[in-house]
Order: structure tokens, then C-alpha cells, then sequence
């Protein structure tokens, strides 16, 4: 089966901000569309009632890909729009329609707790579980929102892509994470920007509760600085290479990984984080920078499986 682009559906506005987000992706990646609806039966108690019909939910559930599909095909014109209807537990279906996909796009809701989003637990069990990158979409999330503002300081989709943002543990970098991230950025001819953050760590000798000469840990910093700036352009090297047309960046920052990143994406039209695949269905499956991100970053997240 050829390869597409996936969105899964639930009729919510950020679903619809996904498929839209999905429709663009399509196109700049000359891949078909695939809607995807899955349809939850309803316990048999619930099934029975009145306002919450078994039947009255399926036939909703049945339409509402065909009609977002002939939207987009309205304003994609030339895109190619499948759908698709699934019975059964939703993370399930979504994980299996992501084999067969380059990558999914879901939904994430608007401002939660503490200014964060909220990424349903739906969402957070793909991401968690895909074979494929998983690209979670906020609610209101536009093309222009991608795109610089024009000279006059207006939103446009006509501009050049704001940057990519990939944030890289240069102790492991991943060949299938850089690969995602340096091919996005060039599908947009959009400028990339590797971080890789980093915590200073006190000397070894360090034991809580003495005094240590004021001069030691700068020393220490400031040895660590260069060497985490060098390892991160070496790792880039190769990539560099096979796209010589994305014009790249680099930074080493001190910081929290997961602050330094949300603080990245705030002028970025995607940032890319990994995930390690893990085998065990059960625990958690997204580490806690991913796991920052996904949650606090105003931009759409695509979190890239690997090994």
C-alpha cells in the first residue's frame, strides 16, 4: 500500500486544525491524504438510550470524513483525499493506521493548566506508540502561523517558513530523528535550528554541605561549552552534506532541555523531539523533554520514533 499522509478525525476544532495541517503536509510531500474516523462503540447501556443512540453515532461518525474530505479537496485542489472508517479502540486503530503512513497528524486542545496545552490521552498513547512521526496540531493552528509576516507585519502563507526547530541529545544522535528534521526543513526551504541543551553538573569531588572556591565550577562550565558546541557540529556534519541547500544552525544552550525547546518554538513553524521505541506496551513511552514539549509548545510537535 503507497504511503500517506493520516490525520485522525474526531470532529473537534482541533482535529479539523490537524487535517488541515495534514492537507499542506500532503501536498508539499506529493503523498495522498488519509482521513481517518474511528468509531468507539458505546457500551450497551449507553447504546440503548435515547439521546445516545448506537446508530445515530455511527451515521455522524460515517459522515463526517466525507464531508472534511470534500472540503479540502476544495481547497487543495489536485490533492488526493481517502477516507476511512474504523471500529474499535481508538489508540489501537490510529497505531495501526500509522504503519502505513509517513507520518499522523491528531489534535491537541488549547491553553490548559499553568498556560500548557492539553493533549487528550488519546493523543498522548499514539504519540507514545506510532510506528511513524506523530505531529500534534493545536486548535486555531493556520497557515500563516508557519509562514514570517509580510512587510507590513501581517500574518501571511505566502512568505518563507518560519525555521524548523529539532531539539538533539548529542550523547545519541539519531540518524532516522536528523533525517526527519533536515528533510521537513527542506521540503519548506525553511532554515533549520539544532539545540541541544544541557545542565552543568557540579565537579566530582562536589559533596553537599562544603564550600567550594568560587572559581571551580565556571572552570568547569566554560571547558563544557566548547566541547558540547563541537560535538554538536560533528554530529551534524553528514546531514549537512546531503542537504547542502538547508541553511543550518546550531546551539549549544544551558538550560532545561524541555524549557529551552518550548522557549525555541515560539518563532518556529515545527519542532521536531525524539522518543525511544520501546517494546513493553505498558509504562510510559515518551520521555520527559518530548513530554515538555508536546505540552507547553505553541507550535505544532512532531515527535520522531527511534531506536
Amino acid at each position: 500500500m503507497p504511503r500517506t499522509v493520516t490525520v485522525g478525525l474526531d470532529g473537534s476544532a482541533e482535529s479539523r486544525a490537524a487535517a488541515e495541517w495534514a492537507a499542506r503536509e500532503a501536498v508539499l510531500r506529493g503523498l495522498p491524504l488519509r482521513l481517518v474516523q474511528v468509531w468507539e462503540p458505546l457500551p450497551d447501556p449507553l447504546a440503548q438510550a435515547p439521546l445516545l443512540g448506537a446508530e445515530a453515532e455511527q451515521e455522524w461518525t460515517e459522515r463526517a470524513p466525507s464531508e472534511s474530505a470534500a472540503g479540502l479537496r476544495l481547497r487543495h485542489p489536485g490533492l488526493e483525499v481517502r477516507t476511512e472508517q474504523r471500529t474499535g479502540d481508538p489508540v489501537d486503530e490510529l497505531c495501526e493506521a500509522a504503519g502505513t503512513s509517513e507520518l499522523l497528524a491528531l489534535g491537541s486542545r488549547g491553553l490548559g493548566g499553568l498556560h500548557g496545552f492539553i493533549v487528550g490521552s488519546v493523543g498522548m498513547a499514539v504519540a507514545g506508540h506510532a510506528g511513524c512521526p506523530v505531529v500534534m496540531v493545536r486548535a486555531g493552528e493556520q497557515a500563516a502561523d508557519e509562514h514570517l509576516a509580510d512587510p507590513a507585519g501581517i500574518p501571511s502563507a505566502a512568505t518563507p517558513f518560519r525555521p524548523v526547530v529539532l531539539g538533539l541529545d548529542i550523547t545519541a544522535p539519531n540518524a532516522a530523528l536528523l533525517d526527519f528534521a533536515f528533510g521537513t526543513a527542506a521540503l519548506r526551504g525553511a532554515p533549520l535550528r539544532v539545540v541541544y541543551a544541557w545542565v552543568p553538573q557540579p565537579p566530582p569531588s562536589y559533596t553537599p554541605g562544603y564550600a567550594y572556591e568560587a572559581e571551580t565550577p565556571p572552570v568547569v562550565e566554560e571547558a563544557l561549552e566548547p566541547r558540547n558546541a563541537f560535538m554538536l557540529g560533528r554530529a551534524l556534519e553528514p546531514w549537512r552534506t546531503s542537504f547542502p541547500d538547508v541553511d543550518v544552525a546550531e546551539a549549544a544552550v544551558e538550560g532545561s532541555a524541555g524549557s529551552v525547546l518550548v522557549d525555541a518554538s515560539r518563532d518556529a513553524c515545527l519542532i521536531v523531539v525524539g522518543r525511544r521505541v520501546r517494546k513493553a506496551r505498558l509504562g510510559a513511552h515518551l520521555g520527559h523533554v518530548a513530554h515538555a514539549v508536546l505540552h507547553h509548545s505553541p507550535t505544532p510537535v512532531a515527535v520522531v520514533p527511534h531506536s
